[in-house]
């Protein structure tokens, strides 16, 4: 199955986001997005933030109440392997959107209400390390940078371009 966006969220900050019909995506993340704690969250090399739904799913199994959004992500992907992504490749999202890659997200305190082991199910030393062999690797989901900019609609394929690896 090729891969491609299941769902795009935004939320005026905070957890959840919630589903949007189409997005413009810029330099900046998606219009209409914003982060609760932008000292933190956001800026360039994290405009958005992108989580694979077999990730959701595969806590969602464990037990986690969550959905897609749940996690703050903004792009929610289905048919993307976690396990092969990897700092510095750009994907190309729907016909104008290029993203890249910038580093696997760091999941914060706010992702305790969804329960208090989360954060150690989705990250771990290996994974702040930056070793992709961890059982982890791609659950806490990955900051890019926006390349390009766009209008992106859900369903649209998402195609690796490159790798600056």
């Amino acid at each position: 199955m090729p891969a491609s966006i299941y769902q795009i969220n935004v939320s005026q900050g905070g957890l959840p986001k919630f589903p949007i019909e189409e997005a413009v995506v810029t330099p900046h993340g998606l219009q209409g997005d914003s982060c609760a704690h932008p000292n933190i969250h956001g800026g360039p090399m994290q405009a958005v933030l992108l989580i694979a739904k077999e990730a959701i799913d595969d806590l969602a199994a464990r037990g986690y109440p969550i959905t897609a959004g749940s996690l703050g992500e903004n792009l929610t992907t289905v048919g993307l392997d976690r396990k092969t992504l990897r700092v510095g490749q750009r994907y190309r999202l729907g016909q104008e959107v290029i993203i890249e890659l910038t580093k696997p997200r760091g999941p914060c305190g706010a992702l305790d209400v969804y329960g208090t082991s989360l954060r150690q199910e989705v990250y771990d030393s290996r994974v702040k390390a930056g070793d992709a062999s961890s059982v982890r690797w791609g659950l806490s989901g990955f900051y890019a940078r926006v390349v390009q900019g766009g209008l992106l609609l859900p369903g649209a394929p998402v195609v690796l371009v490159d790798q600056m690896v």
